[in-house]
């Protein structure tokens, strides 16, 4: 018997999970789909709210007041532009930040209780559809930190990286914009902070490694569920909780420091989980962890409220022994 319960662990592999959270016992249910009804796949807006900075545009808020009409889903458009700053000083009370760099606004994980969603309006989009189908892309990001950093009164404060949309959004796949971030970061042995739910961080095992090795950098995998239907919805073009764990266990292997952000959590819908994705991070190799709640301010509630609560509701939530 032994033998057997050695010979088992042996055929493991590197990051897991365990069978019961595999399970899931405590379980949301979706709604099944009526007939007829629209639902863009791969988007968590399914409409573009008004733009509080514009007089005049065109909107679609209600939607069950509005019977011949479609929202089309276009595909993901990138807007390069030549931006005067990267490095941004963080004032904001509430945020364990000094100092933060976003590459790209807008963000194509499109999830659903996003905050940024309301700063896309600042560019005059929409936080809706617009902010996961038209993403502009910093592309001289990494000469403005290069330029920053040789400013002679710069103290090395750490930068989060970031803090505001994802760094590893599909838009780095072909602009590699973090990658040249971080590589400035290195060669000034500027700390720096990253947050995603993306693994395509892995890409950059080898900078970050170098980096941990003078102990200039940590990463945080943010983790919200692992209930993949409650994930699909809430963040739809996310990483799943199992290839989060596998970044957590091949990067924090490769002697990065390696935490979880759990958030947001949501009363009724994924608060209960808190535990147990700790105790996962935690055998995967993370050894710090933050969460925040959510909250719904700006247009954020509309899409929250047409995605979220319709889609998972309170009667359907289902709680094991």
């Amino acid at each position: 018997m032994r033998g057997e319960t050695e010979a088992i662990q042996k055929l493991k592999p590197a990051y897991f999970m365990s069978e019961k959270l595999q399970q899931d016992h405590f379980k949301v249910a979706a709604k099944e789909k009526e007939e007829g009804q629209q639902y863009l796949q791969g988007r968590g807006a399914q409409f573009n709210t008004k733009n509080r900075f514009l007089k005049d545009e065109r909107t679609r808020e209600h939607i069950e007041g509005i019977d011949d009409w479609e929202e089309t889903n276009i595909p993901t458009q990138y807007l390069e532009q030549e931006s005067k700053t990267i490095v941004n000083k963080v004032e904001s009370p509430d945020v364990g930040m000094s100092y933060s760099m976003n590459p790209y606004a807008g963000c194509e994980h499109g999830c659903i209780y996003c905050y940024a969603r309301n700063v896309h309006e600042y560019w005059g989009y929409s936080a809706g559809l617009d902010f996961e189908q038209k993403i502009i892309i910093k592309k001289n990001a990494p000469q403005l930190l290069r330029k920053f950093l040789m400013h002679k009164k710069w103290d090395a404060t750490p930068i989060m990286l970031s803090g505001n949309t994802d760094c590893y959004q599909p838009a780095e796949q072909t602009y590699r914009l973090t990658r040249g971030l971080l590589e400035v970061c290195n060669e000034f042995n500027q700390p720096v902070g990253i947050l995603t739910k993306n693994s395509w961080i892995l890409k950059d095992k080898d900078v970050l490694q170098e980096m941990a090795k003078k102990k200039i950098v940590s990463a945080m995998v943010s983790i919200t569920s692992f209930n993949e239907d409650l994930r699909r919805v809430m963040e739809p073009r996310t990483t799943t909780a199992k290839q989060k764990l596998k970044v957590i266990n091949e990067l924090s292997s490769a002697g990065v420091r390696m935490g979880i952000m759990m958030g947001p959590m949501i009363p009724g819908l994924n608060e209960h989980e808190m535990q147990r994705i700790m105790k996962e991070a935690r055998d995967n190799g993370a050894t710090f962890t933050a969460y925040t709640f959510i909250r719904l301010n700006g247009a954020i509630k509309f899409y929250f409220m047409t995605g979220c609560i319709k889609t998972f509701l309170t009667g359907q939530i289902r709680s094991g022994t």
